[in-house]
């Protein structure tokens, strides 16, 4: 939508502006030195920064519930190019039965003009518009017009919501810093509220009192909140922001208190009950001749299931869209071959139950989405669902919205987490379960055949077989075309090698292992009569990620990892080995990761094995000082250079 504009020129000079309008936060009132700012003081290399963030949430009793009017309002001051993104923006809300709305919205640009007059720009409220992502969910979206470098943008609005809403986490902390940020949150008598800081920086809370002392709310104040930087191998960045939970706990009335919080029993009990979601589950979903045909062959459960995951996932199209509801229908979505992962999943389960395996939903949060809170119960927190089935003792965790997932490991999305599994209470195999198996890892085997001519020209071939979560993850690039997976895995980080031709074999055969043939050649770096190579070709393990001196998160690698590294490679005959690596072995002192190279000389042929091995996939951050100086060792022993030199004639 195109954004129409209104100017306002302000006719008086900036350093005219009255030191009251310095010091207020009202809408409307910029500080001369804001505008005059260069760069953040406490993060000189911020592209943009929160000048403010200020939020006020009231709870407003009506007979037997509760409503919440939050108040907002956000100042951002554009300190690079690379900080205009910040001028779009989007407010979600959950729309559906008008359980929330967003009003009062106002957004000014302000600049100033060559004469040094305050240029204010409005955004018209024909440029607000509403996007309605699916049945519950929409979104408020506009964007700032004539910003550029040195702009501040403005804007405020009002979300009305229903107890069903809930209150929503304030976050202190954005991937930009934040000069300021307060939260305050006020509540008659007859309503409890809990508020609790999610914080390792400092944050002022300050009880809001009544002439009585009566406290009826808390604000909650952050100064100086540096940018959430991204990290490799993070989880989620939600998962460490510096924020504030609060939840309204109970409605106290003249005659009895009513307790507005949630269990897992009565949000599954809702669930189960639910147009969007139980009641899909036993629908009739028909069956095609086809999938009829292969089950008929089939008496093995798991063959049965892997079938029926296979069917869904390759007849249905996802349309990216992640929701834990069958918002259209299984059936609508079955018919039309597409839908969300709800649709999709629930007509699996749907299928898998109708053929007679143990099969139920269980609720998930992918890594991207966060952590759930089992203390604070509420589906909000999941993002997805996915099947959850039982075949003897043996637990398998599909979702058949990935094409390159296969039925006998656990998404990589929800490895390492908890799932809750839907089933009615009185059944006993509802609740929570751990979705994990150490045996399912990144699994990555290379071989290395080669041979150095006496101009010092390598050439040789590499088999790279990559099963299960190193199969799925080398799919994805695959999928983009071959160009792209060659770059990413055999040419990008093994510099000076020059990829001849790359063979794919088993795209097709899930369970079976991606085999990767590459034949290469490389011209060897020399100095006078010496020559020098490396082994660590094509293992993804070119670059070293935890370089950094401070880290603020965990490590995940999402699974266990093993690596089997094995070469042969034929010297020249001119050359003799003048310096070989030794062998080395190098463990963590709680043993979760193993490192061991045997390396040797015989025949006028090197032959190396090496094995790494990662036995959990989780690093807390406290111990990142360790784990980056175990890093730095393990690098500097793969990328060890064994050195030839040329014989005396």
């Amino acid at each position: 939508m195109k954004n129409i504009t209104l100017c306002v020129l302000i006719a008086m000079p900036l350093f005219c502006l009255s030191q009251k309008n310095i010091d207020s936060l009202a809408f409307g009132n910029i500080s001369p030195a804001d505008l005059k700012m260069t760069e953040c003081d406490f993060d000189k290399n911020a592209e943009a920064v929160v000048l403010f963030d200020v939020g006020e949430v009231k709870c407003i009793e009506y007979p037997y519930t509760v409503y919440t009017k939050i108040n907002r309002h956000v100042r951002i001051k554009i300190l690079k190019d690379k900080g205009l993104d910040e001028a779009n923006i989007t407010i979600p809300y959950y729309s559906y039965g008008k359980t929330e709305s967003v009003s009062d919205l106002v957004a000014q640009t302000y600049n100033v003009d060559a004469s040094g007059q305050l240029e204010v720009i409005k955004v018209d409220k024909k440029s607000f518009y509403d996007k309605k992502l699916n049945k519950k969910i929409s979104q408020k979206i506009f964007t700032f017009p004539a910003v550029k470098r040195g702009s501040i943008i403005e804007y405020s609005y009002e979300v009305e919501s229903s107890v069903e809403g809930g209150l929503k986490n304030w976050y202190f902390q954005r991937s930009i810093p934040v000069r300021l940020s307060r939260y305050t949150i006020n509540f008659p008598d007859d309503i409890e509220v809990n508020s609790v800081p999610v914080c390792t920086l400092p944050v002022s809370r300050e009880p809001l009192k009544r002439k009585d002392n009566h406290i009826y709310g808390y604000t909650f104040t952050m100064k100086n909140v540096p940018a959430l930087r991204d990290e490799p191998f993070i989880t989620c960045e939600d998962d460490y922001m510096q924020k504030v939970q609060s939840e309204i706990v109970a409605l106290n009335t003249p005659l009895k208190r009513i307790s507005l919080t949630r269990s897992w029993v009565s949000i599954i009990r809702n669930l189960l009950d639910d147009e969007d979601f139980g009641q899909q589950l036993s629908k009739n979903i028909p069956r095609t001749d086809s999938l009829d045909q292969m089950l008929k062959k089939i008496d093995s459960p798991y063959q049965k299931m892997a079938t029926i995951f296979r069917y869904v996932r390759d007849r249905m199209e996802w349309n990216g869209m992640t929701s834990i509801w069958a918002l259209d229908g299984v059936k609508s979505a079955w018919k039309d071959k597409k839908g969300t992962s709800g649709e999709i999943n629930l007509i699996l389960i749907n299928l898998l139950k109708d053929a007679g395996i143990n099969a139920s939903p269980v609720l998930v949060s992918t890594h991207e989405n966060g952590v759930v809170d089992q203390y604070r119960p509420s589906y909000s927190q999941f993002d997805n669902v996915m099947a959850y089935v039982r075949i003897n003792e043996r637990i398998y965790v599909l979702d058949a919205t990935d094409k390159y997932a296969s039925p006998n490991i656990i998404p990589l999305s929800v490895n390492f987490t908890e799932g809750l599994v839907i089933e009615k209470i009185e059944s006993f195999q509802w609740g929570w379960r751990t979705l994990w198996n150490k045996n399912e890892r990144f699994n990555s085997s290379i071989g290395l055949v080669a041979e150095i001519n006496n101009d010092g020209v390598m050439k040789g071939l590499s088999n790279i077989r990559s099963t299960d979560y190193s199969r799925a993850e080398r799919m994805r690039i695959l999928k983009l075309g071959k160009d792209k997976f060659t770059e990413k895995y055999f040419a990008a980080g093994n510099t000076g090698i020059v990829v001849d031709s790359v063979e794919v074999e088993n795209q097709n055969m899930d369970t079976l292992p991606l085999i990767q043939n590459v034949s290469f050649s490389q011209n060897l770096s020399s100095s006078g009569d010496y020559k020098y190579f490396k082994t660590n070709l094509f293992t993804s393990l070119e670059k070293n990620p935890f370089t950094a001196d401070e880290r603020f998160s965990d490590i995940f690698f999402g699974a266990n990892q093993k690596f089997l590294i094995v070469a042969n490679i034929k010297l020249p005959e001119d050359y003799i080995v003048d310096e070989l690596p030794k062998n080395t072995r190098m463990i963590m002192p709680d043993t979760s990761i193993e490192f061991l190279r045997i390396m040797n000389v015989s025949e006028n042929r090197l032959m190396m094995r090496t094995t790494l091995e990662f036995k959990k996939p989780f690093y807390a951050v406290t111990d990142y000082d360790y784990f980056r100086e175990f890093y730095q060792k393990l690098f500097n022993f793969l990328d060890e250079q064994i050195v030839l030199k040329k014989k005396k004639s």
